[in-house]
């Protein structure tokens, strides 16, 4: 007799109808992608300012393609089964690498994803320097990605980097046309105070927002709970654990160049630690093929 499957966990696109609002933590590897499943979160994000940094040591300014993020990607999918929304930096090139890049997550199992209005080479959004795509040509590609995508399901999200470059009235003007061009949802990155985060959520109510709360960024950083007040059903903190996992290894490193040792001890158990990465699961596994 076979035990039951477990159920099916709910998509992307039903979680952003279902949560008030659906808070995504940023996963920069696969350890940290294992603990966000351990924490009881319903769905995370995969951001390229995390992925370069852990993986390459590189700023977010365009260095990485989509063959070398994609490859991090892949690695962080493989032990996770939550959704996962996947930020695809501007498409890496004109539509068809657009599409190209769409197809490539849909068949690594990503649900959602969006990409960004910018100029090659792209930088992270709360770096000043960025220029921008023509409107014309953002619809065209986000098009492109609704038209193409291989499961309808695939929540595409379009992001606007006006705020800075152009100013919010841009902004605004911006997400209600890549509304109309078929975004699932919108992103209006790097809003200046909360009197522009209800802004944005009172003239783009009509579609889904989503929030970037990225600690040391331009954007306030708000409880979830304020930004569903404000019209954000999406909200990511995005770089959280990047940030604080690196002040723990300068701090551990610190400690032992002193040669104190005063932090020995502090971090989680020997045990612990096997335990979030499933040895015991693979020891029996081990254990039943013995000899």
């Amino acid at each position: 007799m076979t035990s039951a499957s477990p159920a099916p966990l709910p998509h992307f696109r039903d979680l952003v109808a279902s949560e008030r609002p659906l808070v995504l933590p940023g996963a920069h590897d696969a350890l940290s992608a294992l603990l966000i499943r351990q924490a009881g979160f319903k769905a995370y994000f995969i951001g390229g300012f995390p992925v370069v940094g852990v993986r390459h040591g590189l700023p977010d300014i365009g260095l990485a393609t989509l063959g070398e993020i994609s490859a991090a990607v892949r690695d962080i999918l493989a032990v996770s089964d939550l959704p996962v929304l996947v930020d695809v930096d501007n498409g890496y090139g004109d539509v068809k690498n657009v599409v190209h890049a769409v197809h490539t997550y849909e068949k690594m199992g990503a649900q959602a994803l969006f990409f960004e209005d910018q100029v090659s080479p792209k930088r992270c959004g709360h770096i000043a320097g960025k220029e921008l795509l023509p409107c014309e040509e953002m619809e065209r590609r986000i098009r492109a990605a609704a038209n193409e995508r291989r499961d309808p399901r695939t929540f595409i999200i379009a992001r606007t980097d006006a705020r800075e470059v152009y100013g919010m009235d841009e902004a605004l003007r911006r997400g209600e046309r890549y509304a109309r061009a078929g975004a699932d949802g919108l992103f209006i990155e790097a809003p200046e105070s909360v009197q522009e985060l209800e802004q944005i959520g009172r003239a783009l109510a009509g579609t889904p927002l989503m929030a970037n709360m990225l600690e040391g960024g331009r954007t306030p950083i708000l409880r979830p709970a304020e930004l569903e007040t404000l019209g954000f059903r999406i909200v990511i903190y995005g770089i959280s654990l990047l940030m604080r996992s690196v002040r723990v290894m300068q701090d551990s490193l610190a400690d032992l160049r002193s040669g104190e040792l005063r932090l020995v001890g502090s971090g989680v158990g020997f045990e612990e630690y096997k335990r979030i990465v499933g040895f015991d699961r693979w020891s029996a596994l081990e254990n039943r093929y013995a000899g």
